[in-house]
């Protein structure tokens, strides 16, 4: 049993990348950059206003001051007229700075007394204008290799016209269940079966994180037709990731299969809780990931070391939101020899309350769960108000 430390560095070392693509900047929101996104313009492209007001000179404004209107600057025209001492022109935001005004009043501060005249009413004002480049230069790096595009980052591609970036392709990972016990969620489950819910929740984990995803199936409680299923999966995915069959039971023939298939068993078990029974192998550049049976354990490996691996894999370099915060009530536990993750909701003054939670197979546990607080190894109770690092999920 290895720490979990040094299993989030085993599947976080060495890993092959998935190769590149260029796709659509209008597809590629949740896709990882492999370039980085370099401008093609200036932004603002031109000293342009930063508000609906008038456009002047500073040293014209004094209160009660009236200006000559020359003309009315829309959003995307081109100014005709040079603003000289005691005019201004009227201008909509975004739209070019005339040639002498070193400023925009806001409307807000002024009054239309004529057709042509403009009182200033205040004039403590700034100067209300973007400057030209002042956001972006030409030639400057504006996404870095390695982003997660997110629609913030597809805004920033737009304006650049980075319209096909290139990005790394997706993981392609399969999804296996073991156990004769599982039936899949359509039908109603007979004596001594349990609906596959595990498949279902790998999956949407996956997906989330971008992976291209396949569902292998349930595979059977016999040798044979597990090392079939593992071996057809891992020819058409890099990853393939199994709930169940790896800890210590009569049927539990996954490691031994991932041996004879001459696979690396990296990791055995991991000192989690929960999470324990995890089996991390490696054959060249494809990849096993047992994860425990029980729906919660499988939800929690996933999330610890799952996530960070296939993200790895496509380039992403993932690190978790994780804050301090305070307790709302005292938790205790009575094994205390591996690190736990609990969940818990957070209450309206910031606090973290562990959820009802009857353990490993509690799937409703995390139904209302926003965050995982740890619980170092060693440590068998934590008091309402003492801070733990949570990690959000």
């Amino acid at each position: 049993m290895i720490s979990f430390e040094e299993a989030l560095a085993i599947v976080s070392n060495n890993l092959p990348l998935t190769g590149t693509e260029r796709i659509s900047y209008t597809s590629s929101s949740g896709r990882i950059l492999a370039e980085d996104v370099v401008s093609d313009l200036n932004m603002p492209p031109f000293d342009k206003a930063a508000v609906d007001g008038f456009a002047c000179r500073k040293e014209d404004l004094h209160l009660y001051q009236t200006l000559q209107l020359l003309e009315v600057i829309a959003a995307g025209s081109t100014p005709t007229k040079i603003i000289s001492e005691g005019t201004c022109s009227k201008i909509m935001t975004g739209a070019m700075l005339p040639e002498g005004a070193d400023c925009v009043i806001m409307v807000e501060q002024t009054t239309m007394t004529g057709e042509k005249t403009v009182k200033i009413n205040e004039y403590r004002t700034k100067e209300n204008i973007a400057y030209f480049a002042e956001d972006i230069r030409i030639g400057a790096i504006v996404l870095t290799k390695g982003t997660l595009i997110k629609p913030q980052h597809i805004a920033v591609l737009a304006t650049v016209g980075a319209t096909q970036p290139l990005v790394f392709k997706r993981v392609k990972v399969s999804i296996l269940s073991t156990g004769d016990e599982l039936t899949e969620p359509e039908f109603y489950p007979g004596p001594g079966k349990i609906r596959n819910s595990n498949s279902s929740q790998l999956v949407e984990q996956a997906k989330l994180l971008g992976a291209e995803v396949r569902y292998g199936g349930i595979v059977a409680d016999n040798p044979l037709i597990s090392r079939k299923m593992i071996k057809e999966a891992l020819q058409v995915s890099d990853v393939v990731i199994l709930s169940g069959g790896i800890s210590m039971g009569d049927f539990d023939y996954i490691p031994a299969i991932l041996k004879e298939e001459k696979m690396e068993i990296l990791i055995k078990s991991i000192a989690v809780q929960p999470g324990k029974p995890t089996v991390f192998a490696r054959s060249g550049e494809k990849f096993v990931l047992g994860l425990p049976g029980n729906p919660v354990s499988s939800f929690n490996i996933f999330e610890l070391l799952a996530k960070p691996f296939l993200f790895k894999m496509m380039g992403y370099d993932y690190k978790p939101s994780t804050v301090k915060l305070p307790l709302c009530e005292t938790y205790s536990r009575k094994a205390t020899g591996r690190l736990g993750f609990v969940p818990a909701t957070l209450n309206e003054n910031g606090q973290v309350c562990p959820v009802g939670y009857h353990g490993s197979a509690h799937i409703n546990a995390l139904s209302t769960a926003e965050v995982l607080f740890m619980v170092p190894l060693g440590i068998q109770q934590i008091q309402a108000g003492e801070l733990v690092n949570v990690r959000f999920i």
